[in-house]
């Protein structure tokens, strides 16, 4: 009996882990030609890639160089973030990110694994660092990242997936719009 109980608990790991496991593609955003990776994690589909899509205003590229793009993606106000998500995409939700961080925690590994680069999880955290609006100071880079989500609080301050490599936690924060993060969006 200990050894059907046994595998019936590997069984269900094995499950438990291929649910996280996801099927990789890409996506051409037809506004700039820029063409992203894609995963599927759970559910949903997600850019494996921070989005580097040049808004009108208020969004920088890491320390105002350009090169950093290529790699990380631009940093974006909260209010334009919720809307430079290409056509059949959006930026995340509360619901969103709380399936996201629910299918890689039943994955069987600590969230902050399942969000770095090495995961097979494949969300594929790139650590471009934020961006301060009110001090212009870039903060960061390769060490630290930050998702926003629509989700917004009565005092104004907003709901963001926080992944940070000093301290080795990844979840969901609340900040200032004062702060500018990355985008991942996910697929309508």
């Amino acid at each position: 009996m200990k050894n059907k109980s046994l595998l019936m608990t590997i069984a269900i790991l094995i499950i438990a882990i291929s649910s996280a496991a996801q099927k990789t593609s890409t996506f051409t955003d037809t506004r700039d030609g820029k063409t992203y990776k894609t995963v599927k994690i759970g559910t949903q589909t997600w850019m494996a890639e921070n989005l580097a899509y040049k808004a009108e205003s208020e969004c920088w590229a890491y320390n105002n160089d350009t090169s950093n793009v290529k790699t990380y993606g631009y940093l974006y106000e909260w209010g334009v973030a919720k809307n430079v998500c290409p056509s059949g995409w959006h930026l995340p939700s509360s619901d969103d990110t709380s399936t996201l961080t629910g299918t890689l925690k039943n994955s069987g590994k600590d969230l902050f694994e399942a969000f770095t680069q090495d995961d097979p999880a494949g969300f594929n955290s790139l650590y471009g660092g934020w961006y301060l609006i009110f001090s212009k100071n870039f903060v960061g880079l390769g060490n630290e990242a930050g998702y926003w989500t629509t989700y917004q609080l009565m005092n104004g301050e907003c709901l963001y997936l926080n992944v940070n490599s000093y301290k080795k936690t990844a979840g969901a924060s609340i900040t200032s719009r004062m702060f500018c993060y990355s985008v991942r969006c996910v697929q309508n």
